[in-house]
């Protein structure tokens, strides 16, 4: 008969291989470490190894291997290669924010959030997360892929809405940034980085509730709510809920909305599973969405995501998964009436199998993914019968009447080469477009990582990446816009160096970067008499360069005085285009961020009290057309640089947290989109609390 009240036999080393394929990595048992080397501590990321108590306790509660327990190794897999790689042995540098990352800077979306990167660009209309374009390395909105858990949240009808993210702040264990041409890894659309959101998990075997209030300037007023749980052997659950009003920081930027997000999972011996679903509900005014000649739009999307992917974990690892994302969009060119109103529904219907396996020369991976993407439109897509037309729902007498459909055919191929020092991975995706052609056209990669001592880490990589043009590229039409259905896929060849140092002190981040560009896809405007913008392309070189640095005060100077830690975080960015047709302005390819600078410092005040301060500075190239009584002018006026100063104080308990969001302390207002003046001073004051 089997002793349940026999001890665990314990298994004791006197060494410690910080290696990703190392023992560690597969042993389901208590591990006693007799000796862990200075030089190995140092070599985990300050960033990776943010991981809370409460998080580390939870997992051996459980006695399930957790995220926290792998980030106090330094040992997290990244989303940098087909198969799984942790941090420190990846051929590519991921950027990783953290849970602590967010909840020090005192983040309330998920846009806020990527603001901490010098190398992410984030323009707003309304503030508050509503009306956010999101780009990276001097790209456009439409150039990045958006990923929650792996699963992309692809929206081919815009990437204006590409941010409306269905998941809530709380529910976020990290975010990684993967900075460059991304195709051969993330699919056809990361053409100039990727964005993948992680959430978290459970962290105690008995369910808990947390929950947040906050309410300040403009009258916001935003809740928030959180649930986990586990049961029985291996389930586990989480579900989200939050709603957020205002009057709006900007002219016609009022706004209200809803998220819903929730997860199913199952971790056995054999396999795991999980079932995800999301679902986003927003109402706003679109200051100036299309054009300055009608600042009144108003806009409405809702959003919904349902995915399962399952993982078996034999020799072979199969990851088969399958997903649904429906995007719905309601415009009004001017609120209220049916002049230039617009209505769409997209469906993305994607099924994939990526596999993985390890031998003695390191990992390899293949795998398929096909995508449909569609679209029912009053605006978008070819002309339907009148027989074929699509009644909209909650819109008696309207009819969807213009329709566009494409499927996407894509094959992956990848070897992870690990030797040493050495990590060379070698990697292609093969893509077929129905709307192109029937051809495969071949997307190769080749990332190498070097790391001569514990501390130092050094890359190269070249990849090529195509981006398709959206359903607005090809079919808008307004008085303000015309799309071009001869518009064919971007395409690039980047090349990427870098260099991370890594220390129990300071950490710091380099890179350099170089894109050549073809087919460039922008929206520009011919001359001043003609104020319509029509989509174009051309050839685009983009260069640039990155830093960050991560300083551990309170290692540096010690415990006992106040300061804890300070990150600073700058970016450059230049580009050269090569050919296309003359413009008088262009409207997103050409309004990236030269420069961009962040710094941001952490420090306890007395007891619980601590602060945040946060400085971010920024240098936009291009220009805005000046309007005068919703008339347009000759004017153009550039960007410019502004900067602004945020400030968060956070009162911290065991059971609660009170905090003040301070935004742009200096009253500072400026332009950072066409003819949208910025808010000033901010003021968001809440409570977070554990209700079990």
């Amino acid at each position: 008969m089997y002793n349940s009240t026999k001890k665990a036999q314990v298994a004791t080393f006197s060494q410690f291989s910080r290696k990703g394929w190392s023992l560690f990595s597969c042993l389901h048992r208590e591990v006693r470490i007799g000796v862990l080397g200075v030089a190995t501590l140092a070599s985990a990321t300050p960033r990776l190894m943010a991981a809370t108590p409460a998080q580390a306790e939870g997992s051996m509660q459980t006695g399930i291997a957790t995220h926290a327990d792998t980030l106090a190794l330094g040992e997290a897999n990244v989303s940098a290669s087909r198969a799984p790689m942790a941090a420190n042995v990846a051929a590519r540098q991921v950027l990783t924010l953290t849970h602590d990352d967010l909840a020090a800077a005192g983040v309330r979306t998920i846009n806020d959030v990527l603001k901490l990167s010098a190398g992410v660009d984030v323009r707003q209309r309304g503030g508050f997360g509503i009306q956010t374009d999101i780009s990276i390395d001097g790209g456009t909105h439409d150039q990045i892929t958006i990923l929650l858990n792996g699963v992309p949240l692809v929206n081919p009808q815009t990437g204006h809405n590409a941010a409306d993210f269905p998941v809530n702040i709380s529910d976020i264990e990290r975010i990684e940034i993967l900075e460059g041409a991304a195709s051969r890894v993330m699919g056809s659309q990361a053409f100039s980085g990727a964005i993948n959101v992680v959430t978290r998990g459970t962290s105690a075997t008995t369910p808990h509730l947390d929950a947040m209030v906050e309410g300040g300037s403009y009258g916001t007023v935003r809740g928030e709510a959180r649930t986990a749980w586990q049961w029985g052997q291996g389930w586990s659950g989480t579900a989200s809920g939050s709603y957020q009003r205002s009057d709006g920081a900007t002219a016609n930027s009022a706004f209200k909305g809803g998220k819903g997000f929730g997860t199913l999972n199952y971790d056995g011996s054999d396999f795991s599973f999980n079932l995800q679903a999301g679902a986003t509900a927003n109402d706003f005014g679109a200051n100036t969405f299309y054009s300055a000649a009608y600042p009144n739009q108003w806009e409405a999307t809702r959003r919904y995501l349902i995915s399962a992917r399952a993982e078996s974990k034999g020799r072979v690892h199969l990851v088969p998964q399958v997903s649904w994302v429906r995007s719905l969009d309601h415009f009004q060119l001017i609120k209220g009436s049916t002049t230039g109103e617009n209505f769409h529904r997209g469906d993305v219907f994607t099924a994939a199998i990526n596999a993985w396996t390890q031998w003695a020369l390191g990992r390899t991976a293949f795998g398929a993914e096909v995508r449909n993407e569609n679209i029912y439109s009053t605006n978008l897509g070819r002309d339907l019968q009148p027989g074929q037309y699509i009644g909209i729902k909650h819109e008696d007498g309207r009819s969807y009447t213009k329709k566009d459909d494409r499927t996407n055919l894509s094959y992956f191929a990848e070897h992870n080469f690990m030797w040493r020092q050495v990590t060379l991975s070698l990697g292609v995706m093969a893509e077929r477009n129905n709307a192109i052609d029937h051809k495969f056209r071949f997307y190769p990669g080749i990332d190498l990582s070097y790391r001569p001592t514990n501390a130092w880490r050094l890359f190269a990589s070249w990849n090529k990446s195509l981006r398709l043009p959206s359903f607005t590229d090809l079919w808008y039409k307004s008085p303000t816009q015309e799309g071009n259905v001869g518009l064919k896929p971007e395409e690039c060849s980047a090349f990427r160096i870098g260099a991370d140092f890594i220390h129990r002190i300071v950490t710091l981040r380099f890179n350099a970067r170089y894109q050549r560009g073809t087919h460039m896809i922008d929206w520009v405007m011919r001359s001043a008499e003609d104020s319509k913008y029509y989509a174009t392309s051309f050839s685009l070189d983009n260069y640039g360069v990155g830093a960050d640095a991560r300083i551990s005060l309170s290692e540096w100077w010690g415990k006992h005085q106040p300061f804890e830690w300070l990150t600073l975080s700058y970016a450059w960015t230049t580009q050269h285009r090569r050919a296309g047709e003359p413009y008088f302005k262009s409207n997103y390819a050409m309004e990236y961020l030269r420069h961009k600078f962040v710094a941001h410092l952490h420090h306890r005040i007395v007891s619980r009290l601590s602060a945040d301060w946060t400085v971010r500075v920024q240098q936009r190239e291009g220009a805005y057309l000046v309007y005068q009584a919703a008339k347009p002018t000759a004017d153009l006026r550039p960007y410019g640089t502004h900067a602004l100063l945020d400030c968060k104080l956070q009162w911290t308990a065991p059971r609660y947290t009170l905090f003040a969001d301070l935004n742009n302390l200096t009253n500072h207002h400026y332009y950072d989109l066409a003819n949208v003046r910025q808010p000033g001073f901010i003021v968001m004051a809440g409570v977070k609390f554990n209700l079990w």
